[in-house]
Parts: C-alpha cells; sequence; structure tokens
C-alpha cells in the first residue's frame, strides 16, 4: 500500500511539473496561430516569401475550374463500331451485332474567359460528341467543341453563359524549380479537390503525346494529380495559372509521385488560335534537334557545348532559308537560354506564323545571330 500512494504522489508532482514548465513556455514563446489578423504564416529564406496556408491561392482558383462530362452518342457509338469492324472476328467468335456501347468519360477545364470559353485536355474530349460542364456553384451547360490539337493535347470547349469567373493568367516563364503549385481538378469524379506540392522539374519531354510533332515542355510537380485532374489548373501561390495538368508518371494508373502540366505561356498561344480559328497555327522551324551531350558533339563531329544541335533541315523550312546550317549549336532564342529540345520546342510552338525570332548559335565555335521569320507547318 505504501508503493501505491509513494507511485500516486510522484506521479502527480511529474504532472505539476510538467504544467508549470508549459505555463513559462506560454508566456515567454507566443503561439502564432492567434496572432490577430494574420491568416498566413510567412517565412523568408532570401527569396519570396513561403505561405502558411494556400487559402487565397485555393479561393482565387476554385471557382474558375469546371467537372467536364464526355461521352459518345448512341449514333456516334455505332458509326465508330462499323468502321472499327473487322468481319475475322466472325470466326474468333465476337459477332457483330449492331449494338455499340457509347463511351464516357470525366475530366476537368479551366474558364478562360467570362464569356464562356474553356480550356481542357485533347484526350478528354476527343472520343465523345456530347460534353456537360458543372461550374464550381453547381451550375450545368451543355458545351460543344470550339477546336483541338492533338500534338500539343490542347482543346477548347464553349457553353453559352456570361459573367463566369476566368482565371487570372501567370506566366510560366517565371516559374521557378522548388516553388511550391496547387493542382486544382476533379480527380476520381471528386469535384473542386485542391493538393499541393513543388515545382520539381520543367522542360520535361516524356514522350506520352504519340508522333513526331508533339510538343512536350511539360512543368513537372510532386502535387498529386489523378484521373479526372486532367484539364485542370496548375496554379502558383497567388492563384494564378502557370499550367493545365495533362498526365502522371505511374505504373499503377493513379499518381505515384510525380505529374506534367502544359505551361500556360504554350496554352495561352495555342488556345488564342483556337478560339481565333478553329485550329492551331503551328509555325516551323523545318530542323530536326537534338539535346547536346557528348555522344551527340561525337557523333556531329563538333566540340560540345550546351544547347540543341541542329541534326537536319528541311530546305523549305524556315531555319535553312534565314541561313542555319546542319551542326549548329542553338543556344539561345531572343535572348533566353536553350538547354534541351523541350525548350526550344516551346519556344517555336509560342511563337506565331509570320512573326522573327532572333538564334544565337555557334559555328565552327564561333557565336552568330540570326533572325528567322517563321512559316506556318501544313502538315500538323
Amino acid at each position: 500500500m505504501n508503493k501505491f500512494w509513494s507511485t500516486l504522489l510522484a506521479g502527480a508532482m511529474g504532472g505539476l511539473i510538467t504544467v508549470s514548465t508549459l505555463k513559462v513556455f506560454e508566456k515567454s514563446t507566443p503561439n502564432p496561430a492567434f496572432v490577430p489578423d494574420a491568416p498566413a504564416k510567412q517565412v523568408s529564406f532570401a527569396g519570396a516569401p513561403v505561405p502558411f496556408d494556400f487559402t487565397k491561392a485555393a479561393d482565387r482558383s476554385m471557382p474558375a475550374v469546371v467537372h467536364i462530362k464526355a461521352s459518345e452518342s448512341r449514333e456516334a457509338a455505332i458509326q465508330r463500331q462499323r468502321q472499327e469492324y473487322n468481319p475475322f472476328r466472325y470466326f474468333f467468335g465476337d459477332i457483330y451485332d449492331g449494338y455499340a456501347q457509347p463511351r464516357t468519360g470525366t475530366g476537368s477545364g479551366v474558364i478562360y474567359s467570362t464569356d464562356g470559353y474553356i480550356i481542357t485536355n485533347n484526350h478528354v474530349v476527343e472520343f465523345a460528341d456530347e460534353f456537360i460542364v458543372t461550374l464550381h456553384d453547381n451550375r450545368e451547360f451543355k458545351a460543344r467543341v470550339v477546336g483541338t490539337d492533338a500534338n500539343t493535347d490542347m482543346a477548347v470547349i464553349k457553353i453559352d453563359a456570361n459573367n463566369l469567373p476566368a482565371i487570372e493568367i501567370g506566366n510560366s516563364d517565371d516559374v521557378k524549380v522548388g516553388e511550391w503549385a496547387l493542382a486544382v481538378g476533379n480527380p476520381f469524379d471528386l469535384t473542386s479537390t485542391v493538393t499541393a506540392g513543388i515545382i520539381s522539374a520543367k522542360g520535361r519531354d516524356i514522350k506520352i503525346i504519340k508522333g513526331g510533332k508533339s510538343i512536350e515542355s511539360f512543368i513537372q510537380t510532386d502535387a498529386a494529380v489523378n484521373p479526372g485532374n486532367s484539364g485542370g489548373a496548375l496554379v502558383d501561390v497567388n492563384g494564378k495559372l502557370i499550367g493545365i495538368n495533362s498526365a502522371i508518371a505511374t505504373p499503377t494508373g493513379t499518381f505515384a509521385g510525380y505529374s506534367f502540366a502544359i505551361p500556360v505561356n504554350l496554352v495561352k498561344r495555342i488556345c488564342d488560335d483556337l478560339i481565333a480559328y478553329g485550329e492551331y497555327k503551328r509555325p516551323y522551324l523545318g530542323a530536326d534537334i537534338a539535346t547536346m551531350d557528348t555522344e551527340v558533339a561525337e557523333a556531329l563531329e563538333v566540340p560540345f557545348s550546351s544547347g540543341v544541335a541542329v541534326v537536319k533541315l528541311d530546305p523549305q523550312g524556315s531555319a535553312a532559308a534565314a541561313g542555319v546550317k546542319e551542326k549548329d549549336i542553338i543556344t539561345k532564342i531572343n535572348g533566353k537560354n536553350v538547354t534541351g529540345t523541350p525548350e526550344l520546342r516551346e519556344y517555336i510552338g509560342r511563337s506565331k506564323v509570320g512573326e522573327t525570332i532572333n538564334i544565337t548559335l555557334l559555328r565552327n565555335n564561333q557565336e552568330k545571330e540570326i533572325s528567322v521569320r517563321l512559316k506556318k507547318r501544313t502538315d500538323n
């Protein structure tokens, strides 16, 4: 019994000491969560302040992100099955009975203008001919396709509405690796979902868009993106659009660490054309290019230099007409450094047909500047 009371007394004394210690720390160390009129704590590490939370960015961007339900009509499904029908299926037990199951899918979109133009991915809408758009406030609208570009996985659809909360456009050139970013979309049909991560790389080419004419210069982030996020927004800490979420790197079909967004400076260029012309008027440099590395330098028998090597030229292309030659090493476009083929393709893709760009290159180890007037690509 004496041992019991001794143990109880020791526990009580320990509790009092703990409480007293906490009281001392409470007096000497203020709790930042209760500072008046300070909804977010900011910490500066010799650069831009880092927000304690992302409520402002979420509040600004969520109303501009929509849910898209894409469906194939019965008529379109039957026509597709007729085109895909193989008469030899009969011998393998797959008999065509005239019945086709329409395909459906969901994705996200971003309100680009107050009068109803919405940005999304081509792969969200390419199979469908019927679309229902649900806004952040739960209003529903039928939509139609304005234009698509499979080589960049971009599309624009339109709803008949006005005074919509259009997204504020940022500048993807200013985005730096290590900055915070938010992915806003509708993964797994969970509407208005926000996830956070950092920009982990820029200018990524993951070869997910098929064909040799693709433009891939993705912003890579570790913000969680899943099926249904496609076409949604990647925004900065101020809620400004810096990219359109398009792909994930995954062995399972769901998020496994990295996601990829089309940079907004390229998105804006393409979507403006889709709205104005119904197609993307893509400039044509007319050069086969390769990111410079040791192997490329040895194959071309040129000194190594960071940049992009011109491997082959189309005699009818813009580069050849301006005097660019094979084995030239392109190092800058309009004064901006170019270190890989994704960057170069993006810079060209963001330019307009008829525009003149200034290319800085190395030829015979000598720096040279050439003005190139861009022609329209006719085979895209």
